[in-house]
């Protein structure tokens, strides 16, 4: 068991850039979250998660969204935004005292498999574009849902399975990127099972959960928090300063 675990959360590209500079504002404060015990995210917490677990320097990373931000962009065809809406009926749906039930998961993976999206190979190579890929991190892991069966795993190092594709499937968000196909099995963003699954955590005593959405956390990690819905919060327990 270990010590000090951290745990990242979901949150879409405005998740990842959140949690990286939360990582580069605490490495200015002197917490260097790289030294962490346990480093576990789901769908935009594994990316930056496999990042700091891998020694990145978080005022790095920081800098490089900035740039990115600050870029001019690109000029592009216009495109039809995605139709979210029936994600968002399937959310709904979550209770808010516990995880969502296997047959929910199930249904959520039947939208995932059948939704028209960009290819497999695409996510893949766009994973690998930024930055994900390289070798597994003994202390690192990130979740995902089967797609038939709603069974919810968490990705490590023993698994041994490539560390692009199980980053991707921890994002697989279903409706807008494709299942992810790992040993044979089709696999989608962790968080439709939970934005943390902190309770699968391989910690004893003391979680960091950071996320740019307010989340409620199901016994023993519900903190009773009365924060609006859509603000930022960092859960903290035990021995993190």
């Amino acid at each position: 068991m270990k010590e000090r675990a951290l745990v990242l959360g979901g949150g879409g590209a405005v998740g990842v850039a959140w949690e990286t500079g939360l990582a580069a504002g605490l490495l200015a404060g002197g917490i260097d979250l790289t030294k962490s015990d346990y480093i576990q995210g789901t769908s935009a917490g594994s990316i930056v998660g496999s990042a700091l677990a891998r020694g990145l320097d978080a005022k790095t990373a920081y800098d490089a969204h900035l740039a990115a931000a600050r870029a001019p962009a690109a000029t592009a065809a216009a495109t039809t935004p995605p139709d979210l809406s029936r994600l968002i009926s399937f959310m709904m749906r979550f209770p808010t005292d516990d995880w969502p039930s296997l047959d929910l998961r199930r249904e959520l993976g039947e939208f995932s498999r059948s939704s028209a999206t960009i290819s497999e190979d695409q996510v893949i190579a766009n994973m690998t574009a930024l930055g994900a890929a390289g070798d597994w991190p003994e202390h690192f892991a990130c979740t995902a849902v089967d797609t038939e069966s709603g069974e919810f795993h968490v990705w490590r190092k023993s698994d041994g399975v490539d560390l692009v594709r199980a980053i991707a499937s921890s994002c697989s968000v279903p409706g807008l990127f494709p299942p992810v196909t790992i040993k044979g099995r089709r696999w989608m963003d962790g968080g439709m099972r939970s934005s943390f699954s902190a309770d699968r955590s391989a910690s004893s005593s003391s979680d960091m959960l950071p996320s740019p959405i307010e989340q409620r956390c199901p016994a023993p990690f519900d903190d009773n928090s009365s924060k609006a819905q859509n603000e930022p919060h960092i859960h903290k327990h035990a021995n993190w300063p």
